[in-house]
């Protein structure tokens, strides 16, 4: 590879062939200390710290709260920066402003400017996208950034920001090879994101993990509040692209028909969590309050205001295709049981997992009634379709492999009717070729 790289194509090769990348090498890319991201924004004069930040962990929803908060504040007209991941088809999805990508000039110029630099300090794939993200928020000059975790909290690249308010969705089981074994060693590792006197909002109550968060947060002297103590959301109606919530705040109906186009029986969890985080963060007098005619005129058009893709996304209605990046036990009991509720004459459903994590419990939660179309991600960490169907077939999920999503995904759409139902999932990859 040349000192100068040319075009964008060249700057993603250099990015996913020269630098770990978790998305597609798994454990191995996963740096065990924040020296190098450190490294990188110090040469960068820290643009981390140039602008409010908002920071967000949680096994579960944090990419939808994420996403609200940024959809609200973009509403009331605050220039609002959003850093994700992992991205489905565009490696830009992983930055946005105000829901538009960075620009692959962008992208490139700031790999050709710093390339030196990163050739000697040797990041991953996410320290050096973490990286590009916080100085193009600094350069931009966002009046506030949303930033998402990767892995866990504690080691995450992220975790070098020193954020005006800490939120963590939820806690359950996934990637245990990096963050432990049992939900509290979890927890330990996404509370490592709570700072100094910054307040921190839990997004779901959970008995078994609670303390660990409560205990962290004394440590730190930062005030805690879990969200579904503070709030409740209650549904109303649900459409096909929309839910319709009453939001309570002990007793007291506060937001009554606040509608939103997202769905799934999950998503009363990432509304309390937003609103409590909203409230914290309109007590922090950074900027004018967020106000109730942001959230009613936000909510409804989120996915076009922030650009969001890839969780509950309609990919048609005769027959319906829902696509969902649900990849773990918790996220993907809740959106297969919203999946059984939908009226159907038959389920049929393109899946596709990881070969790097224990699957046993994933497979389990798949229904037995519907017909299987099993595929292979493109990327190494796939799990041969072959393999797949032979361990799902043990648990009685019947059906064919494929050579490619785009095959599987073909077949069911060849093989369902217009009353039928076709789910794509299993993970976040296959997913991604077909959004």
């Amino acid at each position: 590879m040349p000192d100068t790289i040319l075009n964008y194509e060249q700057t993603l090769e250099y990015l996913y062939a020269q630098l770990p990348m978790y998305q597609r090498q798994g454990v191995a890319a996963f740096k065990k200390d924040l020296k190098n991201i450190k490294a990188i924004c110090e040469l960068l004069d820290n643009p981390q710290d140039r602008y409010p930040t908002i920071h967000i962990a949680g096994t579960n929803g944090k990419g939808t709260v994420a996403h609200m908060l940024a959809c609200v504040l973009q509403t009331r007209g605050y220039k609002t920066a959003l850093y994700t991941s992992p991205h489905y088809k565009d490696f830009r999805e992983r930055i946005k402003i105000n829901g538009e990508y960075i620009s692959e000039d962008d992208v490139v110029n700031f790999v050709n400017s710093h390339k030196a630099d990163i050739d000697k300090i040797e990041p991953s794939f996410f320290e050096i996208t973490v990286a590009m993200a916080f100085d193009y928020f600094a350069k931009e000059e966002v009046d506030i950034a949303i930033i998402e975790t990767g892995l866990g909290g504690r080691l995450d690249s992220t975790n070098i920001i020193n954020p005006d308010l800490c939120v963590i969705t939820n806690i359950s089981y996934d990637h245990q090879q990096m963050l432990g074994d049992t939900l509290p060693e979890i927890a330990l590792e996404k509370a490592g994101i709570i700072k100094e006197k910054t307040p921190v909002v839990i997004g779901e109550y959970q008995k078994e993990v609670a303390n660990v968060f409560e205990e962290t947060a004394m440590e730190k002297k930062a005030p805690i509040e879990f969200g579904d103590k503070a709030y409740k959301a209650i549904l109303k109606k649900r459409t096909e692209s929309h839910s319709e919530y009453d939001i309570y705040r002990g007793y007291i109906l506060c937001y009554p028909s606040v509608k939103i186009n997202l769905l799934g029986s999950h998503m009363d969890k990432n509304v309390t969590t937003f609103f409590k985080a909203l409230e914290d963060l309109n007590s922090l007098n950074l900027f004018k309050m967020v106000r109730e005619y942001d959230i009613r005129n936000g909510l409804p058009n989120l996915r076009e205001i922030t650009n969001y893709v890839g969780r509950w996304e309609v990919l048609g209605k005769s027959p319906l295709i829902i696509a969902d990046s649900a990849h773990n036990e918790s996220g993907l009991r809740v959106t297969l049981g919203d999946i059984q509720i939908i009226k159907k004459k038959h389920l049929h459903i393109v899946i596709g997992m990881v070969n790097d994590k224990d699957i046993s419990k994933l497979i389990a939660c798949f229904p037995t009634d519907a017909t299987y179309y099993f595929c292979k991600a493109d990327i190494p960490r796939g799990m041969p379709a072959e393999e797949l169907l032979e361990r799902a077939s043990k648990l009685d999920l019947q059906g064919n492999t494929y050579e490619s999503v785009a095959d599987a995904f073909e077949a069911a759409k060849s093989a369902a009717t217009a009353r039928d139902m076709i789910f794509v999932g299993g993970s976040t990859f296959v997913v991604a070729e077909v959004v």
